[in-house]
């Protein structure tokens, strides 16, 4: 095995071995401080996110928008806090993300100039 194909089999086999972590995650833009916030039942796919941008099929028009004017550079992804684990049978990550995302969107409240979501 080619040291590189070996190198990156390890990468694989050690990003495998993390954890899946449930979250709620914001896009920032740089240069306005607009946000994005949303949640994911798996915070590795960030990269997902990151990817649908750049191929100009992300389904926040506005962020694509933006994203597309300013560039990827002009853009942060961070994670604003990661779901605990729980034990209890009736825990739904499903809910737990939906009350963790809302609680985010009231502290930040990215909304008009301030964000990518509009207000209900």
């Amino acid at each position: 095995m080619k040291p590189d194909k070996e190198k990156r089999a390890q990468l694989v086999e050690k990003f495998q071995d993390i954890p899946i972590q449930a979250g709620v995650y914001q896009i920032r833009n740089k240069v306005n401080g607009k946000l994005l916030v949303d949640s994911t039942p798996n915070l590795k796919s960030l990269n997902g996110r990151s990817t649908s941008l750049q191929l100009g099929s992300d389904r926040n028009a506005a962020l694509q928008r933006e994203w597309n004017e300013f560039g990827a550079d002009s853009f942060a992804m961070e994670i604003l806090e990661v779901l605990k684990p729980n034990d209890n049978p009736y825990f739904s990550v499903k809910d737990e993300l939906k009350k963790l995302e809302e609680q985010w969107m009231n502290k930040l409240q990215p909304y008009g100039d301030r964000g990518y979501h509009v207000l209900k």
